[in-house]
């Protein structure tokens, strides 16, 4: 089997499974990205969690964070 025609079923990333950037936050909160950056300092701001050396952010727990406010 050569590689050309093997098929590997990859399913598709579900939309709810995408963890957003600092960019992708601040963009949906209209902060600049130093703001979520300070407020993850001081603990006040939307969960966030580090996933290696970058900060991610689930989208369903930024918008709960914004219905809490």
């Amino acid at each position: 089997m050569s590689a050309a025609t093997a098929s590997v079923d990859v399913p598709e990333q579900r939309r709810a499974d995408i963890l957003w950037s600092v960019k992708d936050a601040a963009a949906y909160l209209r902060v600049p990205a130093k703001t979520l950056y300070e407020w993850r300092y001081k603990g006040d701001g939307p969960p966030s969690y580090r996933v290696g050396r970058y900060v991610r952010y689930v989208p369903a727990e930024v918008h709960a964070w914004v219905r809490s406010q």
